[in-house]
């Protein structure tokens, strides 16, 4: 019997019990996590591994999530990853507001795990 692909997701926070909270929620859902505090570090990440989705702090020490997203979008083999932006600046009654932009999706913090995983299987299905 082959084995059943796992997706592969992503997690870019510097706020270390985000991160863990984040990841512990995927890796109960079964997917593939891979992991990292630091901005500058995803779009290499990203082009070795081919994530399915990236979830995308927006607000990072070393660059901002908008800039990671712009670094993404530069190269071809990672410009078709979506992003589910992650941000504290956003209250959760503007996240039907803020929309999305291509494969460009956001969540308010702190979030949910029913709303996380709402949010990846629609980016998913996409």
């Amino acid at each position: 019997m082959p084995e059943i692909l796992k997706k592969t997701i992503l997690v870019v926070d510097d706020e270390a019990p985000t991160l863990t909270y984040l990841c512990h929620i995927l890796e109960r859902e079964n997917y593939k996590v891979l992991s990292t505090t630091k901005g500058k570090e995803v779009p290499e990440i990203a082009l070795n591994n081919k994530p399915d989705v990236i979830i995308l702090d927006v607000i990072l020490p070393d660059i901002d999530g908008g800039e990671v997203a712009a670094l993404l979008s530069k190269n071809s083999a990672t410009e078709r990853i979506p992003i589910i932006f992650l941000t504290g600046i956003l209250k959760k009654n503007e996240e039907g507001f803020a929309g999305r932009t291509g494969k460009r999706h956001v969540l308010a913090k702190p979030v949910t795990r029913e709303k996380l995983l709402e949010m990846i299987k629609k980016v998913l299905s996409e």
